[in-house]
């Protein structure tokens, strides 16, 4: 019933890979080609991890998403921690060192 409604009032998506479907939002397959060599050595390392390589394809891909979502959260706190000059001098770094 819902999803008859948003169908017929023309809604259309603006964020890129969604359509939809039968009464919610569902992502589009998204097809991927690698060099032989590449998609051999993703088959041979998904079995070893008793994964389908779709799969583990997957996982690899939101596993690097996720550390870099990190990685620039950690650049920005530091950039910010420059910014408010909360930072060690190179001699700082040094006799913090040698104590220990």
């Amino acid at each position: 019933m819902l999803y008859d409604k948003i169908a017929a009032s023309g809604f259309k998506s603006d964020i890129t890979g969604l359509t939809l479907g039968p009464a919610f939002l569902t992502l589009r397959a998204m097809e991927v080609h690698f060099a032989p060599e590449l998609q051999a050595k993703l088959d041979r390392v998904a079995a070893e991890n008793r994964r389908g390589t779709d799969e583990y394809v997957q996982q690899l891909v939101e596993s690097y998403l996720d550390h870099d979502a990190w990685f620039r959260r950690e650049v920005a706190e530091g950039l910010a921690q420059l910014d408010r000059g909360e930072f060690l001098t190179h001699e700082e770094v040094g006799a913090r060192l040698q104590k220990n």
